[in-house]
């Protein structure tokens, strides 16, 4: 789970930056991408 305190000195932008590379680094974004479509296992293995 990715989060991130908006305080006085961090403004909503650079806030959304920090979340959006934090979300990048996890792997979330792959993640919802390929589960978007139905992919049978032997093309999963293929990809790989």
């Amino acid at each position: 789970m990715v989060e991130v305190k908006i305080s006085d000195k961090l403004d909503f932008e650079k806030a959304l930056r920090i979340f959006k590379k934090q979300c990048q680094k996890d792997g979330f974004l792959v993640e919802l991408k390929e589960r978007r479509y139905y992919s049978k296992p032997s093309e999963r293995k293929r990809k790989k």
